[in-house]
This record gives structure tokens, C-alpha cells and sequence, in this order.
């Protein structure tokens, strides 16, 4: 949800991929403008027109949509770099509520933000130089939740593309009932609170209370994935290989339920602890220009004989590694398991502060660390004790430390058995790293800087107690990712 950072810089040379692959110079005209919405305000956009006559039938057209705290300016950039050369497509971008020039409030994506799209895309689709038919969309991060969940709210996109986003707000930002209270506390920090509609204080005070009340209704109003089995339309999708605010899983989720065209990027891109751009954006994106142009346009570019999911090296060379679907990247073993200590060593107890840690190898070579740790850990919960937080990480020869993922889970009184599913991620451990799996109330037991869940108020007297032995599973991908 957070807008792009440093989108210009890293992404000059997009210019002269674009324009290569256009054949010619852009020239297109600029007109801002105002499109009402169904509630009178006024929704600050720009349109670009290619230069010349329209083809039979009008333009085809690109909406595109931008992330939290960003605006349209943000999305004119990429769009004169990306779709604007070739004058081949019209592009509307809009400050979207809350933002840059468009006043009104912030509902994160909620039904106002979604009757805005309605309305943009009847606005552009009843302009006589458009094709109606050929409208697609484009959005990052907040702006890709705002056209998946456009998608299923009736909004005719030919074609649509969604970057580093989600389909199910609930499993990304309250995986398991817990609140990644550094996350929603980051996104919530690009604006400030007065910008927000009131509907979204909820979600905030799950993130620092630990309460659940009033997030499964906020969260569902604002979700694509109940409603996107058997959706044709034709999507690209573009999610990084690590991204702690929206792990792969929502894009995983959202492949075994479309039933039209289909293609996932996994890239180096995404929010913390990656950036966006990223080394493979220029090739990420220019395969996005290609996918708007077959089913968008009708060209038989080969875009739709591809492999269907692409996963770009952490080394990035130019290439990605294709495969049919997400399931066939992993062999599908686990890796690890009975991560801990001996059953006879006694069961340790930590104070709020404190941190239950293991230390352990994941093989003798480079391992690639592949979709969602589950870590099972009995535990006996005193005095208060409300959450339990595990981080897997790795720390490689030089000293260097690399957060795999993590999760957390509320606790209740007494002796129970938890298993925590962490964040669904591609990440590699280099050779001859020793991998820790670390214990607590919040993600800073692990590190001061690590952000995911944050230290919350727990009683003085809150203790817990965890068994010695906390059994740890992952998947090992395919080397060399």
C-alpha cells in the first residue's frame, strides 16, 4: 500500500526498452481534468491521447491506479515510460480519495473508493474516442487492491494487471488473528489519521490492542478473493519474492480460483524488506506491456505462450525460471523438522521482554526457503501473556542477517500447543549460514529493528513457558532462485 519509491531514477532506461519496442517516439497530449464522483466529489485525473486519429472503434485505454500516500503523478511517471510510447493507448490516472488533489477520506479501498473506479471507467468508457471494450487496469500495492477488488465488484476491465497488492486483506495484514501491528502502523503512517474515514480505526486498534473486533467486516468489505472463482478475465499479476506486508499467497490464492488468462511474475520488487523498483522491474514490466497489448489490442505477441509463472533470480541476470503453476516450483519436501532442543533439557520462561531462541543449520549448500514456515510450539501462558511471536532468520558468514519470515498467534491461559504460519516467501540462505528461530512477544526479540509485530502492552507479571522442543517445517524450492 505504500507508494513507489525512487520510481524515476531506476527506471530511465524503461524509456528506451519502451520505445524500442514501440518502433517510435511517443507523442501523445496531456489534459487534466475532473471526473465527478457519484457523491459530487471531485476526482482530480489526467488523460493522455495519442496523437493522431483514433482507430475505428476509439482508443484502447489503461487505467491506472496508485499506492497509499502516493498520487497520480506517481503513475503518470511509469505511464509515459511504459504504455504511452508507441501511440497505441489512451491512459487515466486519478488521485484516488484522499490523495494529491482529490479531497474526501481514505477508506482503503472500501465501497467508495470502489463506486470511484465505476465511475472512472464509465467516464472514460462513454468518451467517443475510446473503445469501451479495451479498457484494462494497472495498480500497485493499495491501487492493486483497488483494481482486484473493482474486478469483482462488477467493473468491466479487458485485462488487468496488479503489483506487490492482496486479495485477502485479512490473511495479509491479521494472519491468524494477530495483527502485524508494525505493518498496519507503517501503511497508516503515509497519511495523517485525520485523512482516514473513521471506518478504518478498527483495523488500527487491532494492530496496537491486539483485539480482532470489528477486522473480519472491514477486512471482507475490502477483499477480492470470495469472489474471484471462476473470473476470465485476463489477469497479470506481479508479487515479490519478499514482501512482509503481502506475501505470495495472495497471488497463490487468487491462481487456483481464475478461470481466463493467467500469469504471475515473482520478482524482486515489494515492500519491506525489498523495494520497489527492483532489478527485474524493467523486464517485469515490459512483459506487463506485452499483456495489455495481446488482450487488449488482439496481437499475437507470444506473451500467452510463456510459462505461466516466472520467478526471477535473486540474482537477476536478465532471465527468469518458468514454470506451469505455483506448485511446481518446489519439489515439495520438508526441509527441517524437531527444530529444538532435547526432550530431556527443561522448559524455559520468558518475561515480555525476554526470547526463547534456536540455532540450527538448514543443509550444507544454499538452500532456497520456499512458501509458508510452520512452526509447532507448546507453550503455558501466565499472569496476562496474550501472543506469541516466531521469526526465522539466518545469519551467513560474513554476518550478515537475513529475516526469512514470520507470524505470531494469540495466546490464552494455560499449557497449549500453537502452530504459527509465517509469511509465504522465496528467500534464499546462502551456503554455510546458521539459521535461528526465535521466540517472544513481538518480532524485536529477534532484532530492535525488526518492525513486523511490535512490542505491545503486556501486564508486568505476564510470563510464558515454552517446551524445549519447537518443531519447525519448511520447503526447499529449486536451487539457484
Amino acid at each position: 500500500m505504500r507508494r513507489p519509491a525512487a520510481l524515476v531514477p531506476a527506471l530511465l532506461a524503461l524509456a528506451l526498452v519502451a520505445l524500442v519496442a514501440a518502433g517510435s517516439a511517443s507523442a501523445f497530449g496531456r489534459q487534466d481534468i475532473k471526473i465527478a464522483a457519484d457523491d459530487g466529489l471531485p476526482l482530480a485525473a489526467t488523460l493522455y491521447l495519442p496523437s493522431g486519429t483514433p482507430p475505428a472503434g476509439g482508443w484502447p485505454a489503461i487505467v491506472m491506479f496508485h499506492g497509499l500516500g502516493g498520487s497520480r503523478e506517481d503513475m503518470n511517471k511509469l505511464a509515459q515510460l511504459v504504455f504511452l510510447p508507441g501511440d497505441k493507448y489512451a491512459v487515466l490516472t486519478y488521485d484516488a480519495r484522499g490523495h494529491g488533489e482529490t479531497g474526501g477520506l481514505i477508506g482503503v479501498d472500501g465501497p467508495r473508493e470502489i463506486a470511484d473506479a465505476r465511475e472512472v471507467f464509465d467516464w472514460l468508457a462513454a468518451r467517443p474516442d475510446i473503445n469501451k471494450k479495451e479498457i484494462g487496469a494497472w495498480g500497485i500495492s493499495y491501487g492493486g487492491g483497488a483494481v482486484w477488488n473493482s474486478l469483482v465488484a462488477g467493473v468491466p476491465w479487458a485485462a488487468i494487471e496488479t503489483c506487490e497488492t492482496w486479495t485477502n486483506l485479512a490473511t495479509a495484514l491479521v494472519p491468524q488473528d494477530l495483527a502485524k501491528s508494525g505493518v498496519i502502523g507503517g501503511f497508516l503512517s503515509e497519511k495523517p489519521i485525520t485523512s482516514f474515514d473513521p471506518a478504518v480505526l478498527p483495523i488500527r486498534d487491532a494492530a496496537f490492542s491486539g483485539s480482532s473486533a470489528g477486522v473480519a467486516d472491514f477486512t471482507a468489505a475490502r477483499s477480492s478473493i470470495q469472489k474471484l472463482k471462476g473470473v476470465k478475465t485476463p489477469v497479470f499479476m506481479m508479487q515479490g519474492r519478499r514482501d512482509f506486508a503481502f506475501g505470495l499467497d495472495q497471488a497463490f490464492s487468487a491462481w487456483k480460483l481464475l478461470a481466463g488468462p493467467k500469469h504471475l511474475w515473482i520478482g524482486l520488487h515489494g515492500h519491506a524488506p525489498s523495494s520497489f523498483p527492483a532489478a527485474d522491474t524493467v523486464a517485469m514490466l515490459g512483459e506487463g506491456r506485452q499483456w495489455f497489448d495481446r488482450y487488449l489490442l488482439g496481437e499475437q505477441n507470444g506473451i500467452d505462450k510463456k510459462p505461466p509463472v516466472e520467478v526471477a533470480p535473486l540474482a537477476w541476470k536478465g532471465k527468469t525460471r518458468g514454470y506451469a503453476a505455483p506448485s511446481a516450483i518446489a519439489k515439495g519436501w520438508i526441509l527441517a523438522s524437531h527444530f529444538g532442543r532435547s526432550r530431556s533439557a527443561k522448559p524455559m520462561t520468558i518475561t515480555p521482554a525476554g526470547k526463547f531462541v534456536l540455532t540450527s543449520t538448514l543443509g550444507a549448500g544454499a538452500v532456497d526457503v520456499f512458501r509458508s514456515p510452520l512452526v509447532k510450539v507448546t507453550a503455558t501462558a501466565s499472569g496476562g501473556w496474550s501472543r506469541l511471536v516466531a521469526i526465522l532468520s539466518a545469519k551467513t558468514a560474513d554476518g550478515k542477517t537475513i529475516v526469512i519470515s514470520g507470524g505470531g498467534v494469540p495466546t490464552i491461559a494455560g499449557k497449549h500447543t500453537y502452530t504459527i504460519r509465517m509469511i509465504n516467501q522465496l528467500t534464499v540462505v546462502p551456503r554455510g549460514a546458521s539459521v535461528s528461530l526465535t521466540l517472544g512477544s513481538s518480532s524485536l526479540a529477534q532484532d530492535p529493528g525488526d518492525l513486523l509485530y511490535l512490542q505491545l502492552p503486556m501486564p508486568p507479571a505476564a510470563r510464558l513457558t515454552i517446551d524445549p522442543l519447537v518443531s519447525l517445517s519448511v520447503v526447499r524450492a529449486e536451487p539457484g532462485l
